[in-house]
């Protein structure tokens, strides 16, 4: 188990990694503006166990084996970053499962709970971002001669929760920006800044 010292430190760094403005924290604050914050958890799910998937990774040793097969992490990338500008486009003309109808007599089409999920999971391990700040930061705070799973499980489980107080963060001021625009009667201004900002997402995943 990690000591308080160590946690002072370890809480504090990977708190301003995860607050900082990211792919996965413009998603989150995307999908706040158009399907609010509830919906918006469940591509949160998603999203943190592809966190704790690269986490564990980065000390296990896998990265290494991704290093190996870079064409699927391209793919895997180029595939994600597609279909979120896709997404993104659906938005900017107001249609698809996220917008946010223009018509309020007509009921929107939910996202599917499995969708949002897959796409925050891919999101999150498909960002080389995140691989580079877990290999370069978790590992120095793992004590060798201790035994690995304890250790690895508490630090994943502290990043796990200051992930989710961040893409809280997010979602709660997309929201916001949300209904401040709703109430001025900008819907379709609402529609094309989230589409924007997916499309936005999107590329930055394929190309980073």
């Amino acid at each position: 188990m990690a000591d308080i010292a160590l946690l002072s430190i370890f809480i504090p760094t990977f708190f301003f990694v995860s607050i900082t403005p990211g792919l996965c924290m413009t998603l989150a604050l995307t999908m706040g503006m158009t399907i609010g914050v509830r919906k918006t958890l469940w591509m949160m799910s998603g999203e943190l166990i592809g966190v704790g998937t690269v986490a564990a990774a980065a000390v296990l040793g896998v990265a290494a084996a991704v290093a190996q097969y870079p064409d699927v992490f391209v793919y895997l990338k180029l595939c994600g970053g597609a279909y979120l500008a896709f997404l993104g486009v659906q938005l900017w003309l107001s249609k698809g499962r996220m917008a946010v109808r223009l018509d309020d007599d007509v009921a929107p089409a939910q996202p599917r709970r499995t969708e949002l999920a897959v796409q925050g999971f891919v999101t999150a391990i498909a960002n080389p971002k995140a691989w580079a700040f877990m290999i370069s930061l978790l590992p120095p705070f793992i004590k060798m001669d201790q035994a690995l799973i304890p250790q690895l499980s508490q630090l994943v489980a502290i990043i796990l929760v200051l992930e989710l107080i961040c893409l809280l963060i997010y979602a709660t001021g997309g929201k916001s920006l949300r209904t401040f625009l709703q109430s001025s009667g900008n819907v379709r201004m609402l529609n094309r800044i989230a589409g924007t900002l997916m499309v936005g997402v999107g590329g930055w995943l394929a190309f980073l």
